[in-house]
């Protein structure tokens, strides 16, 4: 289990390095909601380096909450790169509508799916962190501290 959650982050780390590079080199910093991507990738490998230093519990948590928001920005990238094809297309044609409309939204400038890929990398950096053995030995002190507690002589239970 071990060796494929090793393989797990490797293609994490992969596709948020390429896909941060990507968006850099398609200049997808000019509005604030371009930079949400950009802002997950950097977060992200900002806690993989704190986990080097420090690895807790508490760190792979704020790692899982952090692919939880890659889900949500591909999902919402998903919605805004195809609202914003649809605008472009009723533009350029305002009498169009039905499938023609969403098939040439989904064909559009914008490449409305690749915000996916967001989605799809959080996927893949939860699945690393999946029932972490490190989650069990958490639980395990928490367990043990709190038995010697009650056990101590010392200790005044409050009323």
């Amino acid at each position: 289990m071990k060796r494929i959650r090793s393989l797990l982050l490797a293609i994490f780390l992969l596709g948020a390095l390429g896909a941060g590079g990507e968006l850099v080199l398609l200049g997808h910093y000019e509005e604030p909601w371009q930079l949400v991507p950009l802002g997950m990738i950097g977060l992200s490998l900002a806690v993989l380096v704190v986990r080097l230093f420090r690895n807790d519990a508490r760190v792979l948590r704020i790692f899982q909450v952090c692919m939880l928001l890659f889900v949500v920005a591909g999902v919402l990238g998903v919605y805004l790169h195809y609202q914003s094809n649809i605008e472009f297309e009723l533009e350029m044609n305002p009498a169009a509508a039905g499938w023609e409309l969403i098939w040439k939204s989904l064909t559009g400038a914008m490449p409305a799916l690749a915000p996916g890929t967001m989605a799809y990398l959080g996927l893949i950096g939860f699945l690393h962190t999946w029932r972490h053995p490190i989650f069990s030995a958490s639980r395990n002190r928490t367990n043990a501290s709190l038995e010697t507690s009650e056990a101590n002589p010392l200790h005044e239970e409050k009323q």
